[in-house]
């Protein structure tokens, strides 16, 4: 399955982000991700473990060393993407010209 086919599909990148900073159980997951069906978590998970991105262990689902190195690869765009909302925020609050 290519990187762009897996990460495109709903949900998967959430889940990655809610497991950047250890892992977390399936109800937990579930509690982050409001929205989410119990069906499309486990499929993701699934999917994820079969790509080696995650893995299952004692404390729940976690991320292995590729996800580890795919988390840090991500780092530079949510770097942006925080950059990006606050220049948002900034444009909403700018008096427009009437």
């Amino acid at each position: 399955m290519a990187a762009m086919d897996l990460f495109g599909r709903r949900w998967a990148l959430r889940i990655l982000w809610e497991l950047r900073a250890g892992p977390l159980g399936a109800r937990a997951l579930l509690a982050r991700c409001e929205g989410l069906s119990s069906s499309v978590l486990y499929q993701r998970l699934r999917e994820l473990a079969s790509s080696g991105i995650i893995a299952s262990s004692a404390d729940g689902y976690e991320l292995t060393r590729l996800g580890t190195a795919l988390r840090d690869a991500l780092h530079p765009l949510d770097e942006w993407a925080i950059a990006w909302a606050q220049e948002q925020e900034l444009n909403d609050q700018e008096p427009t010209e009437t």
